[in-house]
């Protein structure tokens, strides 16, 4: 398995900027979630039944993440309409951005990246409301890494990174 990317990320560094479509005409850039923390959820595909049971798992939680005043997003490299049927088929309650073009853009910006596969890997970062990249975690692709390190990274923010602006 390579990894692609354009520099480690380093804790205590701003997290990359980036827009990617939750939408065909809608896009959302991390920056637009300033105030807030933000926890990343990059995941390989929509579909499998790994990804499945952790995005499934995230929404069941979203009033656990609602308590850090946390967006909670997720980006694959499928598209948005995939994403779309997906989401609808789940019943998620939070977005799906595509990093479908250029396909991995924004996985291989964060490092996480599989060229060989054209995936990104299973991976979660917490990025607090100034846009402070807080805690990585890459899981193996074939293991759904839970929440206990998402709340973890959340509840060791300090207060005044956790109130909306």
């Amino acid at each position: 398995m390579s990894r692609e990317s354009a520099a480690p990320l380093v804790i205590g560094d701003p997290a990359p900027d980036f827009t990617l479509n939750v939408a065909p005409d809608k896009t959302l850039s991390l920056s637009e979630l300033r105030g807030r923390p933000v926890v990343l959820v990059f995941y390989p595909a929509d579909w499998s039944p790994v990804c499945g049971d952790q995005v499934a798992l995230y929404n069941e939680m979203l009033g656990e993440f609602g308590e850090y005043n946390a967006h909670i997003i997720g980006i694959s490299v499928d598209g948005v309409w995939c994403h779309a049927a997906f989401a609808r088929d789940r019943k998620l309650q939070f977005p799906l951005l595509a990093d479908f073009e250029p396909k991995g853009a924004v996985a291989r910006r964060y490092g996480v990246f599989q060229a060989a596969d054209g995936i990104s890997e299973r991976a979660l970062f917490v990025i607090d409301s100034e846009g402070i990249l807080r805690w990585q975690y890459v899981s193996p692709i074939d293991v759904n890494p839970g929440a206990d390190g998402i709340l973890e990274a959340l509840d060791r923010l300090p207060k005044k990174s956790r109130a909306a602006t």
